[in-house]
């Protein structure tokens, strides 16, 4: 498995792939924001979602999935339904709370991964397809389409972030699971590693969302935020 010390030529090209589609997708959005955008976040969306169904159908193939380990609970699993929704809606609310699990978490995972598989296995894949079409989604959403957090986005996407983590941590008390390491750190190297043993760790990260999510709305700050009007319009542009 690759840990957050590997720093392999095939993570190297993952995150370079992952750099190249947001470039090229963002470019799309702002230059074509009508039908042809429309269909490439259709896709993006589905490929989001679609890497994180690989994983769980993998553990149902192999008779492995179980309660504790196979819900889509861990931020970047919720996240990746979540951008998929975002890319299919974008509905600002929606597109502001993944923008900061995304930059704040899905990077963070990007950088330092713990991936269940070496490459080429289909894990590795499933994982970076995943975790990159998270990061990707969130920049096409903000930068490509331009629907940006609105004031205050960040201490609204810090209170619904607590409030999950309270919800994951009553589901990790009753299943034994350990979504979103409330209970152990994970097994390979993260940047958990660096906050301090469990349950300081827990603190730790809550004191660095709080840091980071500030800084995450700092771009937008005195702008003069409104609802773009091709938010409303994209079900119809999907649709033809």
């Amino acid at each position: 498995m690759a840990t957050a010390l590997d720093l392999t030529p095939e993570h190297v090209a993952a995150l370079l792939v992952a750099a190249l589609a947001a470039l090229a997708l963002c470019a799309v959005a702002r230059r074509w924001p009508g039908r042809r955008a429309a269909a490439a976040a259709v896709a993006l969306g589905a490929a989001t979602a679609g890497a994180e169904t690989v994983w769980i159908a993998w553990l149902v193939a192999r008779g492995a999935w179980t309660p504790a380990i196979g819900l889509p609970l861990h931020l970047c699993d919720a996240a990746a339904f979540l951008a998929a929704a975002a890319l299919w809606t974008r509905r600002r609310a929606l597109v502001e709370l993944l923008w900061f699990w995304a930059m704040a978490g899905t990077v963070q995972a990007l950088l330092t991964p713990d991936v269940p598989g070496r490459f080429p296995d289909l894990l590795w894949f499933q994982y970076y397809a995943a975790h990159g079409g998270i990061v990707v989604a969130a920049l096409v959403l903000v930068v490509g389409f331009r629907i940006a957090p609105r004031p205050g986005a960040w201490a609204r996407a810090l209170l619904l972030t607590a409030a999950y983590a309270a919800a994951v941590g009553a589901v990790d008390a009753l299943t034994g699971g350990d979504y979103l390491y409330l209970r152990r750190p994970p097994a390979h190297p993260s940047l958990l590693d660096a906050m301090g043993p469990w349950p300081w760790y827990l603190a730790s990260s809550a004191a660095l969302a709080i840091a980071l999510f500030p800084l995450l709305q700092a771009p937008f700050r005195g702008r003069n935020v409104q609802e773009p009007q091709r938010e409303a319009e994209a079900p119809a542009e999907v649709g033809v």
